[in-house]
């Protein structure tokens, strides 16, 4: 009897361990995809991504339009979504549980795929509004981006960088469609946006009437750089945009695939390999320059996913990792 009851026991555990071992290998048939909202590059890169990775047998990946950055962070620590974009300043925001993460109940993690591309911090005004630099924003009104986007968070970070609180400024939480629509209309004078460059919305918005981008530099840009390591100094080059006929100095943050923990490695590694194999495509498709593998693991400060690891491993990159 006893020895009945321990090979049954022992038949026990060795299912539930292949049951373990099956679900690690196993392939989510449905991914959730958070793109942020219409207009910008986020929404357009998991449109075209998406259309890849639905034509082949790993999963089929539905776009989410979100309010951007720190939602996807927030739905992706909730495990709602299993892929997002996000800007690394509040991806390792989110890692850390600090800054805006830093009362975050959720235990849902996440781990990076890649660095896509750099958002470079654009401030926009029109051309004839004899608004020169950030400091002339003072008194001004200014769209900051939605709420719980990182165009939000760095738009309050380069304001402070430059001493100007919310009671120096009037800042309107906008979308970028309806910020563009103001600006265009003068009902405000300004508009913040983190994104790659060039950006849709700004192109469109320039060829209907003159704009100008304002620098961040000097000791306002220093102070951004020590605030977060994430920050780094970029150029918006000349001729980005119709009428910038000078280089823009600026800040930016990167832009970062990232997958939620549960999602299993074979099926990251799959969609890593899937980034990079349609980068070229994806890149025409964007009308911006998508990082390579080597770029695509600098700046991101977050750790790997054991699937993105295992792809850059194949390409002779050693990356760190914990999921």
């Amino acid at each position: 009897m006893k020895d009945s009851w321990k090979l049954a026991l022992t038949a026990i555990v060795l299912t539930v361990a292949a049951l373990l071992t099956g679900c690690s290998s196993q392939t989510l048939n449905r991914l959730r995809f958070g793109v942020a909202g219409e207009g910008g590059v986020y929404h357009a890169f998991g449109q075209q991504f998406a259309a890849l990775e639905n034509e082949t047998s790993n999963g089929t990946v539905e776009e989410k339009t979100t309010a951007g950055s720190a939602a996807n962070l927030r739905l992706l620590m909730g495990d709602y979504l299993q892929l997002a974009i996000a800007q690394a300043d509040l991806a390792q925001d989110a890692e850390n549980r600090t800054g805006i993460f830093a009362e975050e109940e959720d235990e849902g993690s996440f781990s990076a795929v890649a660095a896509l591309y750099t958002e470079a911090c654009q401030v926009v005004v029109r051309a004839d509004s004899g608004i020169e630099t950030i400091e002339d924003l003072q008194g001004k009104t200014v769209s900051i981006g939605e709420e719980e986007s990182g165009s939000e968070q760095n738009a309050k970070q380069i304001l402070a960088a430059y001493g100007l609180s919310d009671q120096l400024v009037n800042c309107l939480n906008l979308n970028y469609t309806d910020a563009a629509a103001q600006l265009k209309a003068g009902k405000i004078d300004a508009l913040f946006v983190t994104s790659g460059a060039p950006f849709e919305m700004l192109m469109g918005l320039a060829e209907e009437c003159e704009v100008r981008l304002l620098p961040i530099d000097g000791a306002a840009a220093q102070r951004l750089l020590s605030l977060s390591e994430a920050y780094q100094s970029t150029v918006v080059p000349a001729g980005t945009y119709p009428g910038q006929d000078a280089d823009v100095q600026t800040v930016g943050v990167k832009a970062l695939l990232l997958v939620n923990d549960a999602v299993p490695a074979k099926q990251v590694q799959q969609l890593t390999q899937l980034l990079f194999t349609g980068r070229e495509g994806l890149e025409e498709q964007l009308g911006i320059a998508l990082d390579a593998e080597a770029d695509a693991v600098e700046g991101v400060g977050v750790p790997f996913h054991a699937g993105a690891a295992a792809y850059y491993k194949t390409v002779g990159i050693t990356v760190d990792r914990t999921a």
